[in-house]
């Protein structure tokens, strides 16, 4: 079962995973940043249930649990953007703690309700962020052993879910993994986001905002790899531990707009040779804005074999790409229409 799956990266885990012949029973919300037309390929799919609800409401949790017996849990729900948990806090500890805590009870009880060589076989795989761990200097790289420090609301409403997980697993011995990536991009993204922001605006030829002096650093993971690594993760990774993520791509901000500005005046140049780097604007820096983030996956690699299949060169055309390719699906979300229709659950 997979919650949150109508996200950026759970729908991309979603589809990902029904292509690979597994049965998925995807609970999601809906919240602003659900959308449904990102699952439309799977509509009516023998391997797909797609139930609209809450990760909060335990009776449907149980339910489903008790429904489809499944050999997973794989929690992806999450409020995840951090301008809007520095305006509304509240938003992020009810789904991320509250939230959370709910899922993992139910989780306890149905794994309890299991015999044999299915209760040995679940897992319950929390799907975190580097953010916990704040902000490093200019040296160094997040290891699983990095003590947590959150600097915004969001960080640390993911922080305090990171230990309700870990207090399941050694409280009630419930077979838990957690992964903690960093930045994700790729097809699906919400427009919210640095970079299919940046493509958006800059097809426009609107202005660009970056924060600061734009040289905050970022590891960039291409959502593909993301969902091979949580797979993996699923497939083999030790019960009680926690698995960085990342994609080996550290980049400032302003580095990664200047790369999409490129990749757009090659495929789809502006009037009169005008080049979109001209379109950045410098704005106020944001409250608590972390320096660099940088991940330490070495302990993926070493124990499951896993590495990221792309560069950040590499990932960033097929993205670029990707949202040239899918202006529909984009503009969709911008005049929110894919909010006025959902497909039957």
């Amino acid at each position: 079962m997979v919650t949150g799956g109508a996200g950026f990266i759970g729908a991309n885990f979603v589809l990902e995973t029904v292509a690979d012949g597994w049965v998925v029973i995807n609970l999601d919300k809906l919240t602003y940043a659900g959308n449904l037309d990102t699952l439309t390929p799977l509509s009516g799919h023998a391997r797909h249930r797609f139930v609209h609800g809450d990760i909060g409401d335990r009776a449907l949790v149980a339910r489903l649990l008790a429904e489809h017996r499944p050999d997973a849990i794989v929690n992806f729900a999450a409020e995840s953007h951090v301008d809007r948990s520095i305006d509304g806090p509240a938003a992020f500890v009810e789904t991320n703690v509250t939230g959370t805590l709910g899922l993992l009870e139910c989780a306890r009880d149905y794994w309890r309700s299991l015999e044999g060589n299915a209760r040995d076989a679940f897992r319950f795989l929390h799907v975190s962020t580097d953010e916990v761990y704040g902000s490093l200097g200019p040296e160094g790289r997040f290891t699983e052993t990095t003590p947590y420090a959150p600097n915004s609301p969001y960080s640390a409403s993911k922080a305090a879910s990171d230990h309700l997980v870990r207090a399941f697993h050694h409280t009630y011995g419930l077979p838990t993994l957690t992964t903690n990536c960093s930045n994700n991009y790729g097809p699906y993204q919400f427009p919210e986001k640095l970079i299919p922001l940046v493509i958006q605006k800059a097809l426009a030829g609107e202005s660009l905002p970056v924060y600061g002096d734009g040289m905050n650093i970022r590891d960039w993971l291409f959502v593909g790899d993301h969902c091979s690594a949580i797979r993996r993760v699923l497939e083999a990774g030790r019960v009680g531990e926690t698995y960085n993520v990342g994609g080996n791509a550290e980049r400032t901000n302003i580095t990664v707009v200047k790369t999409i500005c490129a990749l757009l005046d090659d495929r789809r140049p502006l009037a009169e040779g005008r080049r979109r780097e001209s379109l950045i604007t410098y704005v106020k820096d944001r409250p608590g804005h972390d320096r660099r983030y940088a991940i330490d996956a070495g302990k993926l690699e070493r124990e499951l074999g896993w590495k990221p299949s792309q560069t950040f060169e590499s990932g960033i055309a097929a993205t670029v790409d990707w949202y040239l390719a899918n202006q529909p699906w984009v503009q969709r979300v911008l005049d929110g229409s894919y909010r006025m229709e959902r497909l039957g659950s």
